[in-house]
């Protein structure tokens, strides 16, 4: 019988100051924002259709959380409020109806604003000089941090230009994503704790009693609100204010933008989410705001948020759930990795059922347990993993789990190399698992489409293949068995395994899985020895003569090339007719783009990007998959995403397919021209 609902509206009211606590006081959150969201909207809800269950100290009736007693409080002249969220555009739609109908005509503009994940802070100017800052708190009282304040380099002591007698004005304090990961090392290299996420790093970082400690933190912070203003002309509208904000040495983000109307809005949501993980920090939605203030006086505020602004959330990139069981896999170099078999979740846009553990050391560290609750983190697409368990929901009923001593595919013992995290399945390639991986890798690699897991699944469990030399051997009668494979199928198929006989030596060092030999390091192996028998018979010393190669990478390689069974493979590949060399270049060729490095984003027309990318090789260049400053030139074909954005912040030059072409026949003058 589910419970009544005062009886749920009490728990919930438990359950959400008891996260709020550990969130806003003690910067160590259990639950994900979605999930502590999941169980506000749930209490809203009650209290709509049940209003006497409201209760002072309900959490949908305050903001934040009660500052601590660690710094002095600071009363803030006007009230720090926090926004109403819309997960999805139906409720962004929803809320501008509903400001419509209060101001019986659509607003004239609106501001938006990337929603910085950081701690939300108010600083206080006195006739230009910085004289106080404090935290949100509870939204009318937070702590006096000034003197932790005054040491982020971003937040000017004295304002530029003509400055109001007194003014407060609202900002986030935030660490940059390239600062976060520097701490975290640096932590982990002290043996101090590790922050699980960069918005807890920066509320920590801002709670020293040690301002020396937080100088050394190098936070960041956005400013995006002008709040109590005296002796100065009153604004008309925010995007006044915040161009006001810019003059006077305020950090104002620059993906800000004002907006004429909600179909602009809508645009520019897409395109943020698009963008997020391109920013250099944490940011996990869009506040949008009705901009003239006679439009903001007039729809006013709520018990605890303002009428006229709103937070559009991304899709959560963290969510909770529970881990049913734990089990491993074994990878093609034989690694074992546990990952939690979890009731499935939906987080980074997906639905996710299995997450990584990494290795046993990482399970024993967070303590994930078989039947906790736990964070689950799926940023972009990075693989989902375990962020950590929510202790305080524990029942007692959790089962600690451990590497097992043998491998559930072939039940050979599971080993332990001393110093290394990773265990090892000890079975070698008779391990079914791991010569399903490699052939995997090994058809990708060759790029031989058509050869997914199905697939191999198929071969290997008919006994058709045994390892990527078979699979030339292949005889396209034989697949004609099989229920689903037609002659137009099995026809297809061959035509890619022919095709895969003669891919550039690059790629079949690659698709060979040497150990440290990834796409880069073959690639410069090809272009150095040309042939697959020459880097396999080369001297130690030969190989270290090779940019990017040194003594442990060349230990290495040598190791897979003694191998008998390495070597009986390479020349079963040769026997069936696959490609061990390239071709020599022609005389003055592979040289016209040295020292050019260019990313290729976006549907290219007259070839592939991967043809377009094996093109600029063969030329010299270094092609990337990450726009940096050492960046040449972005190639941008239709729908670049991302890239032509961070392209573009950085003032590198983007080239269309055209240019590209002429690039690869003419050299990187045309790039000046």
């Amino acid at each position: 019988m589910p419970p009544s609902p005062t009886d749920r509206a009490a728990e919930l009211r438990r359950f959400l100051s008891y996260h709020a606590n550990r969130y806003y006081v003690l910067d160590a959150p259990e639950i994900s924002d979605a999930a502590y969201d999941e169980a506000l909207r749930e209490l809203e809800k009650i209290e709509r259709e049940h209003p006497d269950l409201v209760t002072p100290d309900s959490p949908t009736q305050r903001v934040g959380a009660p500052p601590t007693q660690l710094f002095r409080p600071i009363v803030h002249r006007q009230a720090m409020f926090s926004l109403d969220n819309a997960s999805n555009l139906t409720e962004l739609r929803e809320w501008e109806e509903r400001i419509g109908r209060m101001l019986e005509r659509q607003p004239a503009g609106y501001v938006v604003e990337p929603k910085i994940d950081g701690l939300a802070v108010s600083l206080t100017y006195q006739d230009g000089l910085l004289t106080k800052a404090a935290t949100r708190g509870d939204g009318r009282t937070g702590e006096e941090i000034t003197a932790n304040v005054r040491t982020v380099k971003a937040v000017p002591l004295r304002l530029l230009g003509d400055a109001p007698a007194l003014v407060e004005i609202r900002g986030e304090l935030y660490l940059p994503e390239r600062a976060f990961a520097d701490l975290n090392r640096r932590q982990a290299e002290g043996g101090d704790k590790v922050f699980s996420n960069a918005r807890n790093a920066a509320a920590g970082s801002v709670r020293q009693k040690d301002p020396r400690v937080t100088a050394g933190r190098s936070l960041s912070i956005w400013t995006y609100q002008v709040g109590y203003l005296e002796g100065f002309p009153a604004f008309a509208s925010h995007w006044e204010s915040l161009n006001w904000l810019r003059g006077a040495g305020l950090p104002v983000n620059p993906r800000t933008q004002h907006l004429a109307d909600l179909q602009a809005v809508e645009h520019h949501l897409k395109e943020a989410e698009a963008l997020r993980h391109s920013l250099g920090y944490e940011t996990d939605g869009v506040v949008v705001k009705v901009d003239l203030f006679a439009e903001q006086r007039a729809l006013g505020f709520t018990a605890k948020s303002p009428r006229w602004a709103i937070a559009y959330k991304f899709a959560p990139e963290e969510q909770t759930t529970r881990v049913r069981d734990i089990a491993i896999s074994i990878g093609r170099t034989g690694t074992a990795t546990p990952f939690a078999m979890l009731e499935p979740v939906f987080v980074g846009g997906v639905t996710v059922s299995t997450a990584t553990l990494h290795n046993q050391d990482e399970v024993a560290r967070k303590d994930v347990r078989i039947g906790d609750t736990v964070v689950v983190r799926r940023a972009g697409d990075v693989i989902p993993e375990v962020v950590g368990p929510v202790v305080s929901l524990r029942t007692g009923k959790e089962r600690r789990w451990k590497m097992p001593a043998r491998c559930p595919f072939c039940r050979n013992p599971i080993v332990r190399k001393q110093g290394e995290s990773a265990a090892y399945c000890s079975g070698g390639f008779a391990c079914p698992s791991r010569r399903r991986e490699y052939l995997a890798h090994f058809a990708g690699a060759m790029e031989i489409e058509g050869m997914g897991y199905a697939t191999i699944d198929l071969l290997l469990d008919e006994g058709l293949v045994a390892d990527p030399a078979d699979i030339f051997r292949l005889k396209g009668s034989a697949l004609l068995n099989y229920e689903g494979w037609a002659e137009l199928s099995v026809a297809n198929l061959m035509a890619q395994i022919e095709a895969a006989k003669g891919r550039p030596l690059a790629r079949l060092l690659t698709a060979l899985g040497i150990p440290g030999v990834g796409w880069t390091v073959a690639r410069t192996l090809a272009r150095r020895f040309r042939s697959l028998d020459r880097i396999l018979g080369a001297t130690a010393e030969e190989l270290q003569s090779v940019s990017g190669i040194g003594p442990e990478l060349s230990g290495t390689i040598r190791t897979w090339a003694s191998d008998k069974a390495n070597r009986r493979l390479v020349k079963k590949l040769g026997t069936a007719g696959v490609m061990t060399a390239d071709a020599e270049p022609e005389e003055g060729s592979g040289e016209l783009l040295v020292g050019v490095t260019l990313v290729i984003t976006g549907t290219l027309t007259g070839l592939s990007r991967e043809a377009a990318k094996e093109a600029a090789e063969r030329a010299g260049a270094k092609v990337t998959g990450a726009v940096s400053k050492a960046t040449t030139a972005l190639v941008a074909g239709e729908s670049p995403g991302s890239k032509l954005a961070k392209a573009t912040s950085l003032g590198v030059p983007v080239i269309d397919e055209a240019l590209f072409v002429r690039l690869l026949a003419e050299g990187p003058g045309v790039l000046r021209k």
